[in-house]
């Protein structure tokens, strides 16, 4: 019985972007000068693929640095930290690497700089996210005021609203913070904003593919973690440019094939930390059960890449 015919729209980009390309190349180069075990606190980037990968050659993810002893080395992860933990590493003498990804470090920056020129922060993010935990630990409690919609503008009870700067978690849906921005420069119209958007190239790259795509197909898969942010991020951006059904899935196990008898054109994308062997094994299931054409549809290409810090790099 031949097999029915199926377009599958390749977004381009996808995948990892150069944070999370860097933070697991500091994982590998720390595991490779220090040897096994070495400690990261929390997971190094959000897919379990990754994470199991680099458990098998040697790293240990724990929650809290007191899980961690003392005369091991520590990564802390892409997410970034509060300032109290590189500060308990240091009180115990601890060999750290922070593999902060640098667009998350300028939004800490950014935070400190307004908090020195007598500012309280409001940041755009989501309560409980590694990345927002990080960057309202950069200032002291009571500093940084969490804004989640465009609802929560209305309950913010500043300290002086004429002296506010805001700041954004950069993983966002780009759509989704314009209207909490909106909402904030309409209450407090002196508001400072970020000197560059806080929300990263990937993530906005990734969205503006997906948007491209979403007309194209009847149903549009996010090769992603459920604790990405970013994933998660590109299926609420599919549904909102028009496609009826869209998914996020960790790897092609769980594809729910029955949701997709009939269809004729499907878009795939992946996370910003979902690697490109977990694409190619998507592909192949539906090359198993379909006739497939595959069109790739680049909206832009990126060529950033970030530096590791300089305790891993080899001697010239």
């Amino acid at each position: 019985m031949p097999k029915p015919p199926l377009t599958l729209y390749l977004a381009a980009p996808r995948g990892f972007c150069a944070g999370v390309d860097r933070a697991i190349r500091i994982v590998e180069m720390a595991i490779e000068k220090w040897g096994a075990p070495i400690y990261v606190r929390h997971e190094i980037v959000h897919n379990k693929y990754v994470v199991d990968g680099l458990r098998a050659k040697g790293a240990v993810f724990v929650e809290e640095l007191d899980e961690v002893p003392d005369d091991r080395p520590v990564i802390f992860s892409a997410h970034g930290v509060a300032k109290s933990v590189p500060e308990a590493a240091d009180r115990r003498n601890m060999v750290y690497v922070d593999a902060t990804c640098p667009l998350v470090s300028k939004v800490h920056i950014e935070a400190e700089r307004h908090h020195e020129n007598g500012l309280q922060m409001v940041m755009i993010g989501h309560a409980g996210h590694p990345e927002t935990i990080g960057t309202m630990g950069q200032l002291p409690e009571g500093e940084v005021l969490l804004v989640e919609t465009a609802e929560d503008v209305a309950t913010l009870a500043p300290r002086d609203p004429e002296r506010l700067a805001y700041i954004t978690q950069t993983t966002l849906s780009v759509d989704d913070t314009a209207g909490i921005v909106a909402a904030l420069v309409a209450r407090f119209p002196g508001i400072t904003g970020p000197h560059k958007e806080d929300i990263c190239y990937a993530t906005t790259n990734r969205q503006a593919a997906v948007k491209a795509i979403a007309p194209k197909v009847e149903a549009l898969l996010v090769i992603g973690a459920p604790n990405s942010s970013n994933s998660r991020r590109l299926v609420e951006v599919a549904r909102s440019a028009g496609c009826r059904y869209a998914q996020l899935v960790g790897r092609a196990a769980e594809i729910d094939w029955r949701a997709l008898e009939g269809v004729k054109a499907i878009g795939l994308t992946a996370g910003a930390s979902a690697p490109e062997v977990l694409v190619d094994e998507v592909v192949a299931a539906f090359h198993e059960r379909f006739a497939v054409t595959v069109e790739t549809v680049e909206t832009t290409r990126e060529n950033v890449e970030f530096k590791v810090p300089r305790v891993l790099r080899q001697p010239a």
